[in-house]
């Protein structure tokens, strides 16, 4: 479309105003200046009503439009001209004196650009840019560029210009007149482009919103004026985009999620047609997809003010059932989304009810947690926000399965009961509302769960505190000095990790500290409330004179007091004095007078004695001063007296606890007490027995003459015939000679030679229940063997009572205790014990070396072989064939270690848990190695000078050498490679320290050594090379930084290398090429023929699908190992055999089979452990049937013959056994969908090799078999 044509002027006249002379280029730009001045002043004044003007200077306007002015150099002259230009459309609007498209265009881009000088509000030529602008945005200029073909251009770039010039500094006039400018393009042009769309939608997205908020206020007022017209192109937008998937359409495809939540918030009409569109992405087959909607409608429906829940219910009832989706983060954010939904819209509580219940009993921990947090929450702003049934899920979740959601539930619904019931902060009717929740916590915080018992955490806690504060205080008294100074950091360090935000608790801690050693007022109050005879309202007082003095009142938010008051709380003691102990022994009397109303309550008179026994057996540990009076010690004396042994069990311990000085003070107890624990020590039940003798050690002055009164007539009674009436003497005497080995070593000597050991445990008097069983209950052992456990455990009390390294007794004991574990319990060999006890005298003898190594005394006199064989007989645990024996022992072994009790070596026993063949117990062992070196890395931090000697790291000195007894053949190897890596992964865990240089380091340093057993063997110390090599290979391509340098030397223990020789310098490499394959990858260099056989078919791009069979319901392969390690191979055993069957894990190697060759030597290397049979020999923890995603590898270098094609579909029943069947020598498959390779035969008589087979994780399987340089890529990530 043409413009209107102008009637030209003649050519060559332009009219300037009048004083003006003529404008060119052979003038000074000073000139120019000056002279385009007067003209900008001429047409300012002129209006579109003067014709005569109009014409006269018409040759002027079109002068101005040349290239002279368009491209001046000079900014004025630009900024002066654009002036006049702006003046020009005005005056002879709607008619454009310029007839050329191009024209038009390159005037609008010359003003569009002149507008940037609207950025700098300080500079002197700013009034004129601000009436360029003002005067566009009246005239609405730019409208006339709609008749241009490439407008679009123009606009963008006036969008741009405006969009980045905006800043602070502008007043309102600026951005209304952009905003003027802008508004007009969009709603009275055609459509707005993609392009300019993202120009104004880009301001929107949080990066730049946070780098230009100016402009993102005038893209949203923009947004919000042109609705109408704009609206239309955001729903094309937004539709090719989360629709059709067309994310080229524009470079904010990405962002669509947050400018959607932007729009939403300026002017939900402007997503109208957007919202069916999220309807439609909610239900994606796309988890991910689904979960990025998920947190885009949560922010919508959960904003203060928003109504879309109420204005569009197919898309809420959509979003509501994300809170069942299959994918659990999407669940997790549904839940998280809740908390904000009862805070700000209590209307739709009713609506998430339904699904929050759902959600309380997910089976993922994580979502129950935060449905409680959630609840929570809500309830802590104001409890009308939940109603019953909401707080009802919180109770139920106090008995969940897991501590962590039991805790939330606890502390949440102790908070708001703190918050409504004790502070009264919503009246009395939210008071009764929640009133139940004090009853319900306190039935919740005694339970007999393993892992529970809250209440007697709490006071323990309590308990540690209030010590830790006293030693705090004490050190206050002493001289100031540097050692003071550590003493006090590491005593606040301790403090801090008992209070919530210890980063910040710690700061807080450092001042409150020097507080106290400014205030000697302050620090006598915080004596008194932290003595043993404070009463509850006595601490109270406590309490609040030391808040008052750290008050600041100008201070209304103190987070400094609000830390003091946490701790003052976890100190004081609130609810426990002698009164309280007093009111509970009171309830105890009518329990056992039976006047309480216990039936009421829903308990038999006999449990609320036991339990309440219970109870005041926890506090008569945290709170003993509080029992010391007559009235209490005499219930406790008619509890004594009850038939029920348990209750009288728990009465004797709390003597034990608590009667320090009932000798001194109550006279009249003391003589009532004595032969009733005489009595108990000798006729009573073993625990009674065990209480009774530490009660009379612990309260009793002449504490020698009554155990000999005890210990006299239960030595000579000892009848091994009746071992019935056995087990109670043997406790009392093994308890009294641990705790007075001086008065009572000698006869105990006699008794342990002549009766312990010749009558009793190298005697077998009865025949065991030859039931098959590996294990029984306790009821069902036998008394004698019983007798046999409790005469084991008296030899342990009996020389942890000496604790004398001098003595031989301690070597014969542990050759005694070394011969029951070899001789797997039966020490006679005469085969009369049934399996399920010889378990029992198993494990008792293994827990006794465990007890005896705890003792530094007895391990320093444990030579190397000594700690080998006793390594050995440790190992044997983890081997077991009874499950039982191995999780118990493996609990005690971890228990010793966690508290640091057990020397560091011993945590190299946890690798052999590599050969469980159980997952659920590897994991568990892994948590317990974790757990260890958590607890030695901490241990560390708080006392750096034993970092040599608690290092983790240094626990696989043991194991290096632990290892030369693994790696003797192909079977060793792989056993080997699993327990190296079960240990390497958990250590490599974390890079704390730079451990992973410190692991490099040490494996380097101890292959510059011998064997300290066998210096001069080289075959011994090959093998110590060999398991170093195997080693750092691992840790090298494990970790990217073990080449750093390492922190420390690692020092080597001389009982297990020799002193490094500088002469001998060790830089041979002991693995071939073949063994660095099998390490990468798991299996050797690939066989063509072979990689035939066993190449699966499958569809291109679609992983083959292969169905388990029953046997192979459990994975080997915890989820934190790693691909290549080759700890998988005993998948079958795992479930296919019940556990306490012959466990073909144990299972040992056929006779007359001679080892193969080791994994670590090329096949042309000479083996002097290779034999001419071609004998099988397989991994101990695996049977010989292959499991899926198993690979089986063949170590010989010659290639196999042919191979039959194996069966497919499910096994014939003779062949679906454990064992190897003749389909399997033929290379048929043992189990439904797998297949494995026949041991290559060179028909010369050249050994072969039997596959060791390792497992590979599922979703790598198929790429493993693909090539060998993608399977490399395993050990490197």
């Amino acid at each position: 479309m043409e413009f209107p044509q102008q009637q030209k002027p003649a050519e060559g006249k332009i009219t300037y105003p009048p004083g003006v002379k003529e404008i060119t280029d052979k003038i000074s730009n000073d000139e120019v200046v000056k002279r385009l001045k007067m003209v900008v002043k001429t047409f300012m004044d002129m209006d579109q009503d003067s014709e005569d003007e109009k014409q006269q200077y018409l040759a002027l306007a079109l002068h101005l439009a040349s290239e002279f002015f368009l491209r001046n150099p000079n900014k004025d002259v630009r900024l002066l001209v654009a002036c006049c230009l702006a003046d020009i459309f005005r005056i002879y609007a709607p008619e454009a004196p310029y007839t050329s498209h191009d024209k038009l265009k390159d005037i609008f881009l010359f003003i569009t650009r002149q507008l940037k000088g609207l950025e700098d509000t300080k500079s002197p030529q700013f009034n004129r840019y601000f009436y360029l602008l003002e005067n566009l945005a009246w005239v609405k200029s730019y409208n006339i560029c709609f008749e241009l073909e490439d407008c679009n251009e123009i606009f963008i770039q006036l969008f741009k210009t405006l969009f980045s010039v905006i800043n602070t500094s502008h007043n309102q006039k600026v951005q209304m007149h952009m905003l003027d400018l802008m508004s007009s393009i969009i709603t009275e042009g055609d459509g707005v482009t993609q392009e300019l769309l993202d120009s104004i939608l880009i301001n929107l997205i949080p990066a730049h919103k946070n780098l230009n908020k100016q402009a993102y206020d005038l893209a949203r007022v923009l947004l919000k004026r042109t609705v109408q017209a704009i609206e239309t192109c955001i729903a094309y937008f937004f539709n090719q985009v989360l629709v059709l998937g067309k994310s080229s359409v524009s470079d904010l495809s990405e962002h669509v999620f947050d400018l959607i939540q932007e729009l939403f918030a300026i002017d939900p009409h402007l997503l109208v047609s957007v919202m069916p569109q999220l309807e439609f992405k909610l239900k994606s087959n796309d988890g991910e997809e689904r979960l990025a909607v998920v947190r885009l409608l949560a922010k919508l429906f959960g904003a203060r003010d928003s109504e879309l829940a109420n204005q569009n219910r197919p898309l809420w009832q959509c979003f509501l059932g994300r809170f069942n989706d299959i994918h659990v983060p999407v669940r997790l954010e549904c839940v998280k989304f809740a908390s904000h939904c009862l805070m700000n819209h209590p209307d739709l509580a009713k609506d998430l009810t339904e699904y929050l219940k759902v959600r309380s009993h997910d089976p993922e921990e994580a979502i129950r947690h935060d449905v409680i947090v959630t609840i929570i929450n809500a309830g802590k702003k104001d409890l009308n926000l939940v109603n019953d049934q909401l707080l009802g899920f919180v109770r139920e979740r106090t008995l969940d399965k897991r501590w962590r959601v039991r805790k939330e539930a606890m502390m949440g619904l102790a908070q708001l009961y703190k918050k409504y019931c004790l502070h009264h902060e919503a009246g009395k009717e939210s008071a009764q509302k929640i009133s139940w929740i004090k009853d319900k916590l306190l039935h919740i915080y005694y339970q007999n769960s393993i892992d529970d018992k809250a209440l007697n955490e709490m006071w323990k806690c309590q308990n540690m505190l209030r010590g830790l504060v006293r030693e705090l205080l004490d050190l206050h008294k002493l001289p100031p000095s540097e050692a003071n100074n550590t003493a006090m950091f590491g005593k606040l360090l301790t403090i801090t990790k008992n209070l919530p935000d210890p980063g910040k608790a710690q700061d807080f801690m450092k001042k409150f500290n020097q507080v106290l050693a400014e205030d000697e007022k302050l620090r006598a109050q915080l004596e008194q409330l932290i003595s043993p005879t404070c009463s509850c309202k006595q601490a109270e007082v406590c309490v609040r004179e030391i808040t008052r003095k750290l008050t600041f009142p100008k201070q209304p938010a103190n987070p400094f007091l609000e830390m003091v008051k946490f701790l003052l709380e976890r100190i004081a003691p609130v609810h426990i004095d002698s009164e309280a102990i007093s009111a509970l022994v009171k309830l105890l009397n009518k329990s056992i007078e039976g006047t309480a109303d216990d039936e009421e309550e829903g308990v038999t008179p006999d449990t609320a004695i036991r339990s309440g026994l219970e109870l005041l057996k926890v506090l008569s540990f945290t709170h003993p001063t509080s029992f010391h009076s007559a009235e209490t010690y005499e219930s406790l004396l008619q509890c004594l007296k009850m038939e029920d042994d348990k209750v009288a069990e728990a009465a004797i311990q709390i003597f034990r606890n608590t009667g320090q000085k009932i000798e001194t003070e109550l006279p009249q107890i003391r003589s009532t007490l004595i032969p009733i624990l005489h009595q108990k020590a000798k006729r009573g039940t073993p625990h009674q027995a065990k209480q009774a003798v530490h009660c009379i050690h612990a309260i009793f002055h002449n504490k020698e003459v009554q155990l000999a009164q005890i210990f006299e007539p239960l030595s000579r009674s000892l009848n091994a015939d009746v071992p019935e009436q056995l087990i109670t003497p043997l406790v009392a005497l093994g308890h009294i000679s641990m705790l007075a080995p001086d008065q009572f070593a000698s006869p105990m000597k006699s008794i342990v030679a002549n009766f312990i050991v010749k009558d009793l445990l190298m005697n077998d008097r009865s025949v065991g229940n030859r039931n098959g069983k590996l294990w029984s209950t306790d009821e069902e052992v036998s008394p004698e063997v019983l007798a046999k456990v409790q005469a084991i455990k008296l030899l342990v009390r009996w020389l942890l009572g000496m604790k004398n390294n001098q003595s031989k007794s301690a070597n014969s004991t542990l050759r005694l205790l070394s011969a029951m574990l070899v001789s797997e319990g039966d020490l006679t060999e005469q085969k009369k014990i049934s399996k399920s006890d010889m378990s029992r005298l198993r494990l008792a003898a293994g827990s006794a070396i465990l007890k005896l190594a705890q003792e530094p005394c007895y391990h320093e006199i444990i030579t190397p072989e000594q700690f080998q064989l006793c390594e050995q007989l440790l190992i044997k645990f983890f081997l077991d064939e009874c499950y039982q024996v191995r999780q118990i022992f493996a609990q005690k072994l971890h228990l010793a270690l966690a508290k640091l009790l057990l020397p560091l070596e011993y945590l190299a026993v946890f690798a052999l848990c590599a050969k469980d063949p159980v997952k659920e117990r590897r994991a568990h062992a892994r948590q317990c190695l974790l757990k260890n070196i958590s607890v030695r890395r901490e241990y560390i931090k708080q006392n750096p000078m034993a970092q040599g000697q608690s290092m983790p790291a240094f626990q696989c000195h043991a194991f290096w050498h632990a290892s030369l007894h693994f790696c003797h053949d192909t079977n060793g190897a792989s056993v080997f490679l699993r327990c190296l890596w079960f240990m390497l992964e958990v250590l490599m865990t974390k890079n704390e320290n730079n451990s992973h240089a410190f692991l490099r380091k040490m494996v380097e340093n101890i292959k510059q050594t011998k064997d300290a057993q066998a210096p001069d063997d080289p075959k011994t110390n090959e093998k110590l090379y060999v398991v170093c090599d195997v080693a750092l290979f691992v840790i090298t391509n494990k970790s990217t930084a073990c080449h750093l340098e390492s922190p420390k030397d690692p020092v080597l223990p001389t009982k297990f290398f020799t002193p490094p020789d500088k002469d001998f310098i060790n830089d041979k490499d002991y693995l071939s090429s073949e063994a660095r394959t099998f390490l990468l990858t798991g299996k050797p260099k690939p066989n063509p023929v072979l990689g035939t056989v066993n190449k699966p078919l499958s569809v291109t791009g679609r992983r083959p699908y292969t169905k388990s069979a029953p046997l192979e319901a459990g994975s080997n392969l915890s989820s934190n190992s790693e691909p290549c390690s080759p700890a998988g191979s005993s998948e079958a055993t795992e479930t296919g055999a019940s556990e306490n069957d012959e466990n073909p894990a144990i299972a040992a190697t056929e006779a007359g089979k001679k080892p193969d060759r080791p994994f670590w030597k090329s096949p042309q290397e000479p083996s002097s452990e290779t034999g001419q049979a071609s004998g099988r020999k397989w991994d101990a923890g695996a049977p010989p049937s292959s499991t899926e995603n198993s690979v089986t590898c063949q170590t010989t270098a010659a290639p196999p013959p042919a191979v039959n094609k194996p069966r497919r579909g499910r096994p014939p029943k003779s062949l679906a056994g454990g064992g190897a069947s003749s389909a399997e020598k033929e290379g048929g498959g043992a189990g439904r969908g797998r297949k494995r390779a026949v041991p290559a035969s060179d028909g010369t008589g050249t050994p072969t090799v039997e596959p060791i087979t390792i497992k590979i994780p599922k979703q790598q399987d198929t790429d493993a078999k693909r090539s060998a340089p993608q399977r490399q890529m395993d050990l490197q990530r």
